[in-house]
């Protein structure tokens, strides 16, 4: 057997070659080190010799950037870190590194549970839907149509804050909508299976053919059976199959499988053989699962997975437990700092107690909204971005059913003593106090309540503290923000099905 002889290989002495993740028409991807940066895990696409033509090494760049603007905009796209040419003059990109089972491979065992499937739909669905809403090109919006769209381009991955997450990949052959000439010959390219009619045609394409491929792909999920079946594996039997054959019932196709009539409607919609007949945006499909959410939820399981991250309300501490009240009695006795506004804000600090420093947010609401949430669930998540500044958003959550949810956002810059401190604090302590201040009387604290902090994020928490001080990127804090709010909206929706979902367990 030839021992690959990349392996062990380093480029632009940053990314050692470790081993071979896959090799497709397009290249090769490796798993790498980047040794700049400690041995972080990355993943390296090479363009395949056979392909340094002017033509793919143009479309292979522009793969790469159009990742690096969706993957930073979209936690459900892969994201690109970097481009460049090895010594032999051949380009190369590099991306997150993820570990995970493609969703081809999770179909073939069974079909995807209701629950499930709206969870793994929605991120697809979110992820499509920044895609189409375009990348910007010398001020110019193009919006990106994927054109292959199948269950092993999306990516399931474990995610300590998230639970099951999805990303989708293999941007290749994507098309920039009027970046281009559009007198030119279109010719086909896609997955045969999964490409719509005006795709197989060769037409000038928009985002009502990747939804298209999309119900193809949501029919497979909940069935395990594709919905069209073409005679013979070639572009002829499957334009046949497009373009004239109705697709099968979920009943026909998989007897044991009950799918919503709701579901099922929205799904043969999405495979109309005219694009004015489908769902014109994602939005609509989007919209069309809110009903469906409601009712199903997300399921018990991932209830029970983030019971962890959740705490009820301790009105009155144990006046047995010692360590406890010592810490109570130091935040009630807090003062609102002089040089903070008065004003609905949020922020992090430390305080010092006898059994050493306790990690708080401090929240600053009109005495009403205090009282709306005496009896409530803390619900916390941290997500972390490295690139292009180290920078945790630390996200809490009050919820219950009688109110609105009350969003509790901060960020923990961690390249600061300040926020590395308090990352390696909510680490190491798995807790922290909120301290709620009236603005009508912001003197003292008048409630405080306690969250807990999952194992699995206390061990991320250190983790990315001791990554941000070894990092040697400090280009733009504000980026990093803005990257991590727009992650924070995406995922609004997924939290409060999970605290619907425990509201039901516990109630």
């Amino acid at each position: 057997m030839m021992t690959d002889p990349n392996i062990g290989r380093i480029l632009r002495n940053r990314y050692q070659l470790a081993r071979l993740l896959g090799q497709g028409s397009m290249g090769r991807v490796y798993g790498a080190d980047d040794v700049t940066l400690g041995g972080v895990p990355v993943a390296v696409k090479f363009l395949s010799q056979t392909l340094l033509n002017k033509r793919m090494r143009d479309r292979f760049e522009r793969e790469a950037k159009t990742c690096a603007q969706l993957g930073q905009r979209s936690i459900h796209i892969v994201r690109v870190t970097d481009y460049g040419v090895d010594e032999d003059d051949i380009p190369f990109y590099v991306m997150e590194y993820l570990k995970g089972e493609n969703l081809s491979e999770l179909i073939s065992r069974q079909p995807v549970s209701i629950p499930r499937f709206l969870s793994l739909a929605r991120q697809i669905c979110l992820g499509l839907q920044c895609a189409h809403a375009g990348i910007q090109i010398d001020r110019e919006i193009y919006p990106i149509v994927h054109r292959d769209i199948k269950p092993s381009n999306i990516l399931v991955s474990q995610d300590a804050s998230l639970g099951e997450l999805v990303k989708i990949l293999d941007f290749g052959i994507a098309k920039m909508l009027q970046a281009e000439n559009s007198s030119q010959t279109n010719c086909f390219m896609g997955t045969l299976a999964y490409s719509s009619p005006e795709q197989m045609e060769g037409r000038e394409l928009d985002a009502r053919s990747d939804i298209y491929s999309l119900g193809v792909m949501m029919f497979q999920m909940l069935t395990g059976r594709m919905p069209l079946h073409a005679d013979t594996h070639s572009f002829g039997g499957w334009y046949k199959a497009h373009h004239f054959q109705i697709p099968r019932s979920f009943e026909t196709v998989n007897s044991g499988v009950k799918v919503p009539k709701a579901l099922e409607n929205l799904v043969m919609s999405c495979l109309a053989k005219s694009p004015d007949d489908r769902p014109q945006t994602i939005g609509e499909i989007l919209k069309a699962f809110e009903p469906l959410e409601e009712r199903y939820g997300i399921g018990r399981q991932i209830a029970k997975r983030i019971e962890a991250s959740l705490s009820r309300l301790t009105v009155n501490p144990d006046p047995k437990d010692p360590v406890a009240l010592s810490a109570n009695d130091v935040c009630r006795i807090a003062a609102w700092p002089a040089n903070m506004p008065i004003a609905e804000i949020v922020f992090p600090k430390p305080l010092s107690s006898s059994q050493g420093n306790i990690a708080t947010l401090w929240v600053m609401f009109p005495q009403r909204e205090i009282q709306k949430r005496l009896v409530c669930t803390r619900y916390n998540q941290f997500l972390f971005l490295e690139m292009p500044h180290p920078m945790v958003l630390w996200l809490t959550v009050l919820y219950n059913r009688e109110h609105e949810p009350r969003w509790l956002p901060c960020y923990l810059d961690l390249k600061t003593d300040q926020g590395s401190q308090m990352a390696r604090l909510l680490g190491q302590t798995g807790q922290y106090r909120i301290l709620f201040f009236a603005q009508e009387d912001p003197r003292r604290c008048t409630t405080v309540l306690t969250a807990s902090i999952a194992s699995a994020q206390c061990k991320l928490l250190q983790d990315w503290a001791g990554m941000g001080q070894i990092s040697r990127l400090a280009s733009n804090a504000a980026m990093s923000k803005e990257h991590l709010k727009a992650a924070m909206e995406e995922i609004k929706p997924q939290i409060l099905l999970k605290l619907e979902a425990l509201y039901q367990e516990t109630n």
